[in-house]
């Protein structure tokens, strides 16, 4: 039986990283033990209102899209869909990236600082290799999507994949606000968030796994349901991948 009303196939570090927890900290929530954490002491934003500011990346935690959220087939699918995204990240590889923090939209997320094509094939593939569970986008949903003035392409993957900014349209993030109006306060919250996650930006960063994210209702704030490792590599001593289960 299905525990969650819609899934979603998000990028997330591995959750016992240090990058995880930075930015869970920073979000104010953990979704993968759900649980609210204490704020981050950030002198430069001691009059910023942090609730706000990060309400919206909150409620779905820390992530990258991969697939939208989607509502399933069947209410009795969701062991088929856990076995289908193990399987597809046991056949995939880690391979590592370069972050920055910057704007997207008006918002401020975790972007590539250089283009990724491990990155787009892992998206693509994610897209296409695992719709066959996902419902065709209701027709309210299409309304709400398109109040956004999407370009024909774009409305195009919304009536095709459920979401309008996959494929070509696809870009990277993981969003650290919510929409930032004042141009000047985006730049002075660019820069207390670029200096909060430079240890993870000065390096390349590894991209080792997938997660299953779930939401209970449309109000609810997304959870982990499970994460999965990437073992292409080690496809000949090991024959299922790292799972990890939350909920």
């Amino acid at each position: 039986m299905n525990r969650f009303g819609r899934y979603a196939i998000y990028y997330m570090p591995d959750p016992a990283s240090e990058l995880w927890s930075l930015a869970s900290s920073w979000l104010g929530r953990d979704a993968y033990t759900g649980r609210e954490l204490n704020r981050l002491e950030l002198p430069a934003l001691k009059k910023a209102n942090l609730d706000r500011l990060t309400a919206s990346p909150r409620h779905y935690g820390f992530h990258a899209t991969l697939k939208a959220p989607f509502e399933t087939v069947g209410r009795d699918v969701e062991s088929l869909l856990l076995s289908s995204v193990e399987d597809f990240a046991s056949r995939r590889s880690p391979f590592s990236v370069q972050l920055e923090v910057a704007p997207i939209g008006d918002f401020m997320a975790l972007r590539l600082a250089e283009p990724a094509a491990a990155m787009t094939a892992l998206h693509e593939d994610c897209v296409r290799d695992l719709d066959r569970l996902r419902t065709p986008i209701s027709d309210s949903d299409l309304v709400r999507r398109r109040k956004a003035r999407l370009t024909p392409v774009q409305d195009a993957y919304l009536v095709r994949w459920g979401y309008p900014y996959v494929l070509d349209e696809f870009r990277f993030h993981m969003t650290l606000t919510s929409r930032i109006a004042s141009r000047s306060s985006k730049e002075s919250i660019r820069q207390v968030l670029a200096d909060l996650f430079a240890p993870h930006t000065s390096v390349p960063h590894r991209i080792e796994g997938i997660a299953v994210f779930g939401q209970a209702d449309r109000q609810a704030p997304f959870r982990v349901v499970d994460w999965f490792a990437f073992r292409g590599a080690e496809l000949a001593g090991a024959t299922t991948s790292e799972s990890v289960s939350l909920a």
